[in-house]
């Protein structure tokens, strides 16, 4: 749920005399002159000159993967950081990149032997840990999050994302009381933070208090406007207010941003059974029963759906 990082790009060097060191560099200085320009496109043709100048550039593939993954080409970027890691094994940073894309597309066992690979690197390095406690939050083995969460915290007592990795273990496990206190320390450190107003709406919604939900979501909406599932959450809120048909155009709008999630569709079957339609409720409950029995309220408005 929490991983707002920004990935780091490799910088070439230059050299004096005019060499093919030199030239393969300049094309990689200029593909990183493209994005930061935004356009990752062109970017990846002068990291393609540079490859075709040294087949085993692996800052090159580096930076190529970096600018597939802005275009969303999770595939191609793991296959340009693995060619990275061949010509480098010791390549931290695509290591690090790779675990975390395996986990996007949910070759979890993959990305675990990745983050392996980062602890015994760089066992002093918090983003070993953190990646490691991404794999077993993933995997749910929840107590071995927890303590990756807790020693990367520790090598970077001031990143208070990691703190917010922690108190969304806790949310899992209901500790609502703990959970808490870790987003309030988070706090003193980085109020600006969105997924910790994200996290604490949630808490307040499993408490029913919703108005502060409510509002808790909407400040981290303040601050990050481009997380479906912030829509996604005040949608729901909103259901449980009374305000159903804003809520629903709200949901609706997370999946036109993420359609992949399947909380904003157990929301649109809690819509569908609060207007006590039975049909399309049960288009969504049962599906998401199957696929999901462990989430949250699905039994509970399954239940309410076949009732009507």
């Amino acid at each position: 749920m929490i991983r707002t990082l920004l990935v780091l790009i490799a910088i070439g060097v230059g050299f004096s005399c005019d060499s093919d060191e030199n030239k393969k560099g300049r094309f990689l200085l200029k593909g990183n002159e493209k994005m930061e320009e935004n356009d990752p496109k062109s970017a990846m043709g002068f990291y393609g000159e540079a490859l075709e100048m040294d087949s085993t550039y692996a800052d090159a593939y580096y930076n190529k993967a970096l600018a597939h993954l802005q275009l969303n080409q999770l595939t191609e970027s793991i296959q340009d950081l693995s060619l990275a890691i061949q010509y480098n094994p010791d390549y931290y940073d695509a290591i690090f990149q790779r675990g975390l894309n395996y986990l996007d597309n949910g070759e979890f066992y993959k990305a675990r032997e990745d983050a392996l690979k980062l602890t015994l690197l760089e066992d002093q390095n918090w983003k070993s840990y953190f990646l490691t406690g991404l794999v077993a939050e993933r995997l749910k083995q929840f107590p071995e999050a927890l303590t990756a969460f807790e020693t990367a915290f520790k090598l970077d007592p001031e990143n208070s994302d990691l703190l917010v990795n922690q108190a969304t273990i806790l949310y899992y496990q209901k500790d609502f009381e703990n959970a808490t206190k870790l987003l309030n320390q988070a706090m003193d450190i980085n109020p600006l933070e969105p997924n910790l107003h994200n996290l604490r709406s949630m808490i307040y919604f499993d408490e029913q208090n919703y108005e502060e939900a409510l509002n808790s979501v909407e400040k981290a909406i303040s601050l990050d406007k481009s997380h479906a599932y912030f829509y996604n959450n005040k949608g729901l809120y909103l259901l449980f207010l009374g305000h159903q048909q804003k809520g629903l155009d709200l949901i609706n709008q997370s999946i036109k941003m993420d359609s992949k999630n399947p909380f904003a569709l157990r929301n649109k079957g809690i819509y569908y059974v609060m207007q006590g339609d039975k049909a399309s409720a049960l288009q969504y409950l049962v599906e998401l029963n199957q696929n999901y029995p462990d989430m949250d309220l699905v039994k509970e408005y399954l239940a309410k759906a076949q009732a009507l």
